[in-house]
């Protein structure tokens, strides 16, 4: 029997309802897909690179029970009066682009980007955009990849 995959989630809490709606599509994609998960919970967007990288380097020293194959992150960030949006956009992204790339980790980025709360409410109900569904089955997809070419998590 092959190893299902064990995925890390790491939402984002801001905006608590959308957080919970964008992790029930992506738990039911995780579950469609065979995975099981851990769900850790930090303040916001800005934050979850680093949650990331500290479990990283808890997977590199041994630290964890059960390690992960990838990480999965969910949250939202609604436009406000400042620049204070392109900052946490544009960062939380570069982030988690330079740790999948840095580090050969397999994430799915699942962190909604928008204008408003109906943009935000529409990606992420599962009954429209689903884009914690989708976030999940995009590391799943790169799971599988890392599998098909020989590489371990």
């Amino acid at each position: 029997m092959a190893k299902k995959p064990h995925i890390m989630v790491v939402e984002a809490r801001f905006y608590t309802e959308i957080s919970d709606a964008l992790f029930e599509g992506a738990e039911r994609a995780l579950k469609k897909g065979g995975a099981t998960h851990e769900r850790f919970q930090v303040p916001g967007a800005l934050e979850i690179p680093g949650a990331i990288r500290l479990a990283i380097e808890a997977q590199k020293q041994g630290a964890l029970k059960k390690p992960f194959d990838g990480y999965l992150a969910l949250g939202c960030v609604i436009r406000g009066e400042t620049t204070h949006y392109e900052s946490v956009c544009n960062e939380s992204a570069r982030g988690l682009t330079e740790l999948g790339i840095h580090f050969g980790v397999c994430i799915g980025n699942g962190i909604l980007t928008v204008e408003n709360d109906d943009q935000a409410w529409t990606r992420a109900r599962m009954t429209e955009k689903d884009k914690g569904g989708g976030a999940a089955e995009a590391v799943l997809a790169l799971i599988a990849i890392r599998k098909k070419l020989g590489l371990s998590a």
